[in-house]
């Protein structure tokens, strides 16, 4: 326990130092978060033409498929906030040597590089897509389970941290090659599956984007979750998976930082 409140302590540091470091430019603060708003709106200016021309897609209804786009908006954003911005950093500190400053710290150097900034912008997209996830249940005018609303957050917590293993996985390649950089636009391009309904998909795509990279459960299980209840299959299949990620991609990077030579190498 003392040491869980050290690293928070830590964090809470890293997060004030990040808030003021971008209030210094709030010009750049101010169009981020209008830039990622308008593309929120685009989505669901997208689901509003789609639901002109059809019913249902692939079973999900028009404010069906507005939770689970406002849920994956969620999910995205948390992570986004907290963690993405500095695992899409890690090539570049592991390129010019600056690795070094965080192995030479007294805490573990994968929370530090995860941890080290923090995006204020979000915050605000983040909340924008949690008020359209109650619009949405609003509309839907069923009874829902408390189980399912309780559940909710610790799904979206999966969601976030099988963002993370996936990412974190991509970018400790960079300790093994000199241009990793160049799986963040491949990951900004898959991740966008996670959006849609997984009966959208069948055959070896389904099973391949819901047990081999899980991007189908990031959404889709907090969103069935509350639109349907409980069901012990997929938020059992969600943590197993979640766990397993987070195993996996500790083991990648701390395998890549014992190959890394340090700056003087």
């Amino acid at each position: 326990m003392p040491a869980l409140i050290h690293y928070a302590r830590i964090w809470l540091a890293q997060i004030r130092y990040s808030t003021v470091r971008e209030m210094m430019f709030k010009t750049n603060f101010l169009l981020w978060i209008i830039v990622d708003l308008a593309w929120f709106g685009l989505h669901l200016s997208f689901i509003q033409f789609l639901y002109l021309q059809v019913n249902t897609v692939a079973g999900w209804g028009k404010w069906d498929m507005v939770l689970l786009v406002s849920t994956n908006m969620l999910v995205q954003q948390i992570f986004q906030t907290f963690l993405m911005i500095n695992l899409t950093k890690l090539p570049e500190l592991i390129r010019n040597g600056k690795l070094d400053y965080f192995l030479a710290q007294p805490a573990p150097a994968q929370f530090l590089v995860s941890t080290r900034n923090f995006e204020p912008g979000s915050v605000v997209d983040l909340l924008a897509a949690l008020i359209v996830c109650v619009v949405a249940l609003a509309h839907l005018d069923k009874p829902f389970s408390g189980t399912g609303l309780l559940a909710f957050p610790i799904l979206v917590a999966f969601g976030v941290l099988i963002h993370y293993a996936l990412l974190l996985m991509l970018m400790s390649l960079a300790f093994w090659m000199t241009r990793a950089q160049g799986f963040i636009n491949a990951y900004y391009n898959v991740f966008q599956i996670a959006r849609l309904p997984r009966e959208a998909f069948s055959g070896v795509t389904r099973i391949l984007f819901t047990w081999t990279v899980p991007l189908l459960l990031i959404a889709n299980v907090p969103a069935r979750t509350l639109l349907y209840g409980l069901n012990a299959s997929d938020v059992v299949g969600m943590g197993l998976a979640t766990a397993l990620l987070l195993l996996l991609s500790t083991i990648v990077f701390q395998a890549g930082l014992r190959r890394y030579g340090s700056a003087s190498s």
